[in-house]
């Protein structure tokens, strides 16, 4: 876990050689599926059953979408900034289907400091074991230092 704190930030705006950045890696697996619908309640067929998927167009059962943008909330916690984040708010769009067994990179930059207020502006996306961007996120954290 990163333990950044505010003055540890360097943006992409203020040196755009050098600035704040993370990334990790993440497998969705049937478990995270499972998991998501017992606390979501979420059991629209397109995520649960592969024949309704593949009858609508899609290759199998689709992840939920909140699932996969909920690694955003692992990018700001645990990486960018870390341990001292306090999360403002996460905007966040989806642009191709997930699906189970996928292996996505979650990655951020610091995109804006603000040093009135303290927060910091990430610029984040998911892309796919195949490079297809999946999702992008404007993540806005703040300091618990």
């Amino acid at each position: 876990m990163n333990t950044f704190t505010f003055d540890d930030i360097v943006s992409k705006k203020d040196d755009p050689e050098n600035y704040t950045r993370a990334e990790f890696k993440a497998a969705v697996t049937d478990e995270m599926m499972d998991k998501f619908l017992e606390i979501s309640g979420d059991d629209n067929p397109l995520h649960r059953d592969s024949t309704f998927a593949t009858d609508k167009g899609f290759r199998d059962r689709v992840v939920y979408g909140m699932l996969t943008a909920s690694f955003y909330s692992r990018l700001a916690g645990v990486y960018l900034p870390g341990r001292n984040c306090i999360l403002h708010s996460v905007e966040s769009s989806f642009h191709a289907p997930v699906f189970v067994g996928d292996e996505l990179t979650v990655s951020g930059f610091v995109k804006v400091k603000y040093e009135s207020t303290r927060v910091i502006e990430v610029s984040a996306k998911i892309v796919n074991q195949d490079g297809t961007k999946v999702g992008k996120a404007k993540i806005l954290a703040g300091f618990l230092e």
